[in-house]
């Protein structure tokens, strides 16, 4: 709608990582659209080689990510009565982590780009006047390698043993409400939070479609639809293949054919096969 908006018209698809639709089934659709240029709009609002890097190799902007996670803070404090003392409310950024190998080892900036975020939000919040103590961890950990630390189940009981008694949680790498949202931190890390010794829990939404929001990732797309390249010549053939891969059996088998046939009517064969019976 945002992009009609701006008398935009695209076709628009939507694929995911880990559940329907998935990216490869997007991709499919794609091809049988027939569609020779593509602008791919992450959700991810930081970049790692794990999320972006794995899907496009490319960098997002975040400032309006940046702008919309300021607003949603800056009016939970101000509107929400569950926390107490604004000033005493610890902000808590949370977000996704990844294995310590994928930066120091692979040169991930997701760990860079995940402080500077939460640096720049903090930097207009402070510009708006609040100027609340602020913390990040990682969550979602797997397996038995090291991930970026320090984890977020650790901070909240850390918190809670130094006499935090206010927190507003802030799931800084999530655009989008789901399961590490509603049940891990909703659930699992507010309920550790409030054993911990932490008495006021509140948590700042995803941004969702909040109207603004959407307006920039429509402008994202608008400002890169130039740069969106054809597909190359050969990869389009190769591509034309796969559309119909029924006709494509089809032609084969009547080539196939044809050509059997044309070389019995050579002359050599003609006549091998009249001796042949005389």
């Amino acid at each position: 709608m945002a992009l009609e908006a701006k008398n935009v018209n695209v076709s628009v698809y939507v694929g995911m990582r880990y559940w329907y639709p998935f990216t490869e089934e997007a991709i499919e659709q794609i091809k049988l659209d027939r569609i020779k240029k593509l602008v791919v709009l992450p959700l991810y609002p930081q970049f790692s080689i794990s999320t972006t890097g794995s899907s496009i190799r490319v960098l997002q902007h975040i400032f309006s990510y940046i702008s919309g996670k300021m607003c949603i803070c800056r009016d939970y404090l101000f509107l929400s009565s569950s926390l107490g003392t604004n000033d005493k409310v610890m902000i808590f950024f949370s977000a996704h982590g990844v294995p310590v190998s994928y930066v120091e080892d692979a040169g991930d900036p997701y760990k860079d780009q995940m402080e500077e975020c939460v640096y720049l939000i903090m930097q207009e919040l402070k510009s708006r006047g609040i100027g609340n103590d602020h913390t990040l961890a990682y969550q979602s950990r797997v397996g038995p390698v090291q991930w970026l630390k320090p984890y977020t189940d650790e901070v909240l009981v850390e918190l809670g043993q130094k006499g935090v008694k206010s927190l507003l949680a802030v799931p800084i790498s999530f655009v989008s409400e789901h399961i590490e949202t509603l049940e891990e931190i909703d659930m699992e890390y507010k309920h550790l939070a409030l054993e911990s010794g932490i008495e006021n829990w509140g948590r700042v939404p995803a941004l969702g479609c909040t109207s603004s929001f959407i307006t920039d990732l429509a402008d994202a797309v608008v400002e890169a639809l130039p740069s969106a390249k054809a597909l190359s010549a050969s990869r389009e053939a190769a591509e034309e293949t796969n559309y119909e891969p029924v006709r494509y059996l089809v032609e084969l088998f009547f080539c196939s054919i044809l050509a059997f046939v044309l070389l019995l009517l050579r002359p050599k064969v003609v006549f091998a096969f009249r001796n042949h019976l005389l």
